[in-house]
């Protein structure tokens, strides 16, 4: 996801290119599988304007039954990138504003690497507690088998045993006086 924008940084600002990128990646164990759409670059002032809205595919655990599942994953990046050396002379740019922690910039080759911010991003997007379905009904709290048509239960709950005078309570409260 890498883009030379040498050409780029020589016209006016306000300059666009259009590129359209469709990455496969293979995470460790969870995380984005596959990203696609469509990169819009802007000359500005400073650098390049980079607006994205991507989409793909992520890889991850269900929350409820804990079966691997993939899910659809959506990216909106919206970031600029500032150039730090000038495209004609190779010397660097003193830019006019300090340079903040995690801003993006324009390499000395002046290639554009959007793949930190699809990793920031895709980070991001990933789902806190994903679902395999919505209707998920997850495991047995009591044998830990998969809860579903097939599972019938496993009778009588457990009660905790620090509860358990409690219970004793109940029964003598049920008794008629």
């Amino acid at each position: 996801m890498q883009f030379n924008v040498a050409q780029l940084l020589k016209e006016t600002v306000g300059a666009k290119r259009d590129h359209q990128i469709d990455e496969k990646f293979e995470p460790e164990e969870e995380g984005v599988l596959t990203i696609s759409g469509p990169v819009h670059l802007v000359r500005t002032r400073r650098g390049i304007y980079v607006r994205t809205h991507l989409t793909g595919t992520a890889r991850g655990t269900c929350s409820r039954c804990l079966k691997p599942i993939v899910y659809p994953i959506e990216l909106e990046i919206d970031e600029e990138y500032l150039q730090r050396v000038d495209v004609t002379t190779g010397m660097p740019i003193q830019v006019d504003v300090p340079e903040e922690e995690g801003q993006f910039s324009i390499d000395e080759r002046h290639t554009l690497d959007l793949s930190e911010a699809v990793r920031q991003y895709g980070t991001l997007a990933l789902s806190m507690k994903p679902l395999c379905r919505p209707d998920c009904p997850g495991l047995c709290p009591q044998c830990g088998r998969e809860l579903g048509l097939e599972h019938v239960g496993c009778g009588q709950e457990a009660i905790d045993s620090r509860l358990s005078i409690l219970e004793q309570l109940k029964a003598a409260g049920d008794q008629p006086a």
